[in-house]
């Protein structure tokens, strides 16, 4: 919801799945660090929301990205995506549903 607001491209629980199992795709998780110990989309990598600058993403700007916080409602995920777009990468998306539509969707999860 608030990432198609702010003019984010947005991607299912569904889809993502289907890209990390072809292993095309970087994933982010931008939950407080105990939700991401609790349970994270597997290949995930927690980044902190305050201290994100873009330097942990990939050299190459055309990497598919996808970034995810709790729920559609929130916006740590989306202005990463955003703060990605700005640094110059283009293909930027945000899991539509967050971790708690992830885990609805009963997909798979790993817990730290």
């Amino acid at each position: 919801m608030i990432a198609r607001l702010m003019g984010l491209k947005t991607i299912s629980p569904k889809d993502l799945h289907g890209a990390i199992e072809q292993k095309s795709v970087h994933v982010y998780d931008l939950n407080a660090p105990h939700v991401y110990k609790s349970g994270h989309v597997p290949g995930a990598v927690h980044l902190n929301h305050e201290t994100f600058d873009g330097s942990e993403l990939p050299y190459d700007k055309k990497a598919d990205l996808v970034f995810y916080c709790s729920n559609p409602m929130c916006r740590k995920a989306p202005n990463a995506a955003k703060l990605a777009k700005t640094k110059g990468y283009e293909n930027v998306r945000v899991l539509s549903a967050g971790i708690n539509g992830w885990m609805g969707k009963k997909l798979p999860v790993v817990s730290a």
